[in-house]
């Protein structure tokens, strides 16, 4: 009989301490928005702040399937350890909206492959793989946009955002919003097409928190950037 390794005794060990702060209210909330599983994130965080950093573990925690060891797995990993082929898998494995924007956000992003996986994901015809392209093409409209070219990046969230499956939709709109936000030559256009589309003009919005109706949200985050010299 094969002997247990020390990874999988603290995988073990993990899964159920996790499995021990499941709060079926949590998981009833969670379920709303697609994900399934019931673990506070604070206490979630607490135990990766614990464990810190550890390649193994998180690849090992991945495996297992588990929502909730997926994200702890996501927040001890090295996001430059793994591969461009890895992360490519890990996230067409990655079916729920916390684990693929966990990825995509605290992995992804830091990774050397981030650019190639991008452009390969933007073109994936699986709307949820495409969504996390359009996730890191709105991070390059931010951070690095020179090479992309925002009026054919306009021109597909025109043509497609409208009837686009709602994660997809979800990803170009905040695309679509960042255009606007960060680059005022195309400004008018960005709030134009958001006006015309009214792509979650009707989402639900809790006071104090900016509408991610694109026009609406634009036209605050610019309000802001204006505003911020003045306070300095």
């Amino acid at each position: 009989m094969a002997e247990t390794t020390p990874t999988e005794t603290q995988v073990t060990e993990l899964l159920a301490e996790l499995a021990g702060l499941e709060d079926p209210k949590i998981r009833e909330v969670n379920e709303r928005h697609g994900d399934d599983h019931g673990v506070n994130l604070g206490r979630l965080r607490a135990i990766a702040k614990r464990l810190k950093t550890q390649q193994d573990l998180a690849r090992a925690l991945w495996a297992t399937g588990d929502t909730a060891a997926r994200l702890l797995a996501l927040l001890i990993c090295r996001p430059k350890a793994f591969t461009r082929d890895e992360l490519d898998t890990m996230l067409r494995e990655a079916r729920t909206p916390k684990v693929q924007d966990w990825l995509v956000n605290y992995v992804v992003k830091k990774s050397p492959h981030a650019e190639d996986l991008r452009l390969t994901w933007t073109a994936d015809p699986d709307p949820v793989v495409a969504s996390a392209g359009w996730a890191l093409t709105a991070e390059r409209v931010v951070k690095k946009p020179e090479g992309l070219d925002l009026t054919a990046l306009l021109d597909e969230v025109e043509a497609d955002m409208k009837s686009a499956p709602d994660r997809l939709q979800w990803a170009m709109n905040a695309c679509l919003a960042q255009i606007g936000i960060e680059h005022p030559a195309h400004r008018p256009r960005a709030l134009a097409i958001g006006e015309r589309l009214e792509v979650l003009k009707d989402y639900p919005t809790s006071p104090g928190c900016t509408s991610p109706f694109a026009p609406a949200w634009i036209t605050e985050m610019v309000r802001r950037k204006d505003e911020a010299p003045a306070k300095a």
